[in-house]
């Protein structure tokens, strides 16, 4: 949407709406494939690798009375998920 200034009526401005924000920089190399482009297959492995990651945190909303509940629960998924992973390592 291309508006007049008041000024000038030949010099006319771009218009941002309120709720977007302009895109200053970028951040990072990796360019979005076009439409209908499918994965490669090294794209394909990273996400099914990702897909398989094991959290050891049940999933889920979780609603606590305080932040010591909230605190304990996780640092006891944590716990378990350092010993399985000892445990795999042998």
């Amino acid at each position: 949407m291309r508006i007049m200034s008041d000024q000038n009526p030949k010099v006319t401005r771009s218009f941002i709406q309120p709720d977007q924000q302009p895109i200053q920089r970028t951040v990072g190399k990796r360019v979005t494939p076009p439409p209908g482009a499918l994965p490669t297959a090294e794209a394909r492995a990273a996400m099914t690798a990702n897909a398989q990651y094991i959290t050891r945190a049940p999933k889920g909303i979780f609603s606590y009375k305080n932040h010591e509940e909230m605190i304990r629960d996780r640092e006891r998924w944590t716990i378990d998920a350092v010993i399985a992973r000892q445990t795999e390592r042998g």
